[in-house]
């Protein structure tokens, strides 16, 4: 009997031990580095000033934008590339904030501005071209482009934007 007794309270133990959560060991962990954070495409504007840009290069992307968004930070922006020069016609249906329209050439020298495009209410939306072919076309908030300098003719550094600006004789 004593054997018995000894041998269910063994089984007892083996069980309890088999059903305790593994134990995680923390060597991998502390031997991996932690992540830094890639940093975000950038257009420098005029004045130094710094946005941090979204990149539309999808046709989904290109069309979507930001429609939306109930908000868009100043020092945020999105930036829309196009393959070739372009009259890119952009409208303002679905969006809930007011926007400054800047398009650039390939260099990024500003070819237009059409500043406080307010959203579309109601169909039909008007569309908004430039004046000139464009062959990018950044996205800030209203007032940005005034506030910052921000016209035809100025010239906007990129930081972290593949392809652009286009290198000369492309």
């Amino acid at each position: 009997m004593k054997l018995g007794i000894a041998s269910f309270i063994a089984g007892l133990f083996v069980i309890a031990a088999c059903s305790q959560p593994m134990q995680k060991s923390t060597a991998a962990e502390s031997t991996t580095p932690p992540s830094t954070p890639v940093p975000l495409p950038q257009a420098f504007l005029p004045d130094g000033y710094a946005i941090n840009l979204e990149l539309a290069l999808t046709p989904e992307e290109i069309s979507t934008g930001l429609m939306f968004r109930p908000s868009l930070a100043e020092n945020r922006g999105m930036l829309f590339l196009f393959d070739r020069p372009r009259l890119p016609a952009f409208w303002m249906k679905n969006m809930q904030i007011p926007l400054d329209l800047v398009f650039l050439d390939g260099a990024g020298s500003v070819v237009d501005v059409i500043a406080d495009v307010q959203p579309c209410a109601a169909e039909p939306c008007p569309n908004y071209p430039p004046s000139s072919p464009a062959q990018a076309v950044l996205e800030v908030g209203s007032g940005v482009a005034s506030a910052h300098g921000i016209e035809a003719g100025a010239i906007l550094q990129f930081e972290r934007v593949p392809g652009y600006p286009v290198p000369a004789g492309e």
